[in-house]
């Protein structure tokens, strides 16, 4: 069976209030993005790397390959102006008729571990689709109308990426008007009338968004070094 990784980066870098967009910003001196495409590279060597750029970024990624020697394989598909819609752009450089898998994640995502890709393919391909997701470790609050109250966090998950799908019903579900309380491919899914199957993500697969993020992203690296 044929995989896809669909790596969807179309941030900004406006909360790193860096010059470069966050994706390409230089994580333990490799820019994170390569590192988000290795990591897939690492766990399955013959996996099929979709990159989801915009297009004003296409010559600046195609210099950084350069200049940092990145050589693995990899194609490239235009973003939107949605992650919706750089979703299907990507989606739509698939002409696979076969019975295949396609994870989506985050381009800032580059600490996602092999057991929880491991999770999310083998079920994916059990059941049709996989969601990683960890517990909550926070108290939470519910507001509404400028009032708060308690709920109980053991029926709330923090959702992560790869989320991993059966690309025939991925690709369908796609079909569907997009509407804004899409936050992920999840709830495109579950829009379209399917169930979410959630796995056992981890920990440390942040979404690298803010400079305390990269900070805590470099401690992960370094801890992972052989000493």
């Amino acid at each position: 069976m044929n995989s896809y990784a669909l790596i969807v980066a179309g941030g900004s870098g406006s909360r790193m209030a860096a010059d470069v967009p966050k994706q390409f910003l230089l994580l333990d001196g490799k820019p994170i993005l390569m590192r988000t495409i290795e990591v897939f590279h690492q766990f399955n060597s013959n996996i099929k790397i979709i990159l989801v750029l915009p297009k004003p970024h296409h010559e600046y990624w195609a210099k950084l390959c350069i200049e940092h020697s990145f050589d693995i394989k990899h194609s490239i598909a235009g973003g939107g102006e949605t992650r919706f819609q750089s979703v299907l752009n990507g989606l739509n450089t698939i002409n696979d008729i076969s019975h295949c898998i396609v994870a989506i994640h985050d381009g800032v995502r580059p600490l996602v571990s092999k057991q929880t890709l491991e999770n999310c393919f083998n079920a994916a391909i059990a059941t049709g689709n996989a969601v990683p997701c960890v517990d909550l470790i926070d108290s939470i609050r519910e507001v509404e109308n400028n009032k708060s109250k308690h709920v109980n966090r053991e029926n709330y998950k923090a959702i992560q990426t790869p989320q991993v799908f059966n690309f025939g019903l991925l690709r369908r579900a796609y079909t569907i008007r997009y509407n804004p309380s899409f936050t992920d491919d999840a709830s495109v899914l579950e829009a379209s009338g399917l169930l979410i199957n959630l796995v056992e993500g981890n920990r440390e697969n942040i979404k690298i968004t803010t400079p305390t993020d990269l900070i805590i992203a470099e401690a992960f690296i370094k801890n992972q070094r052989p000493e």
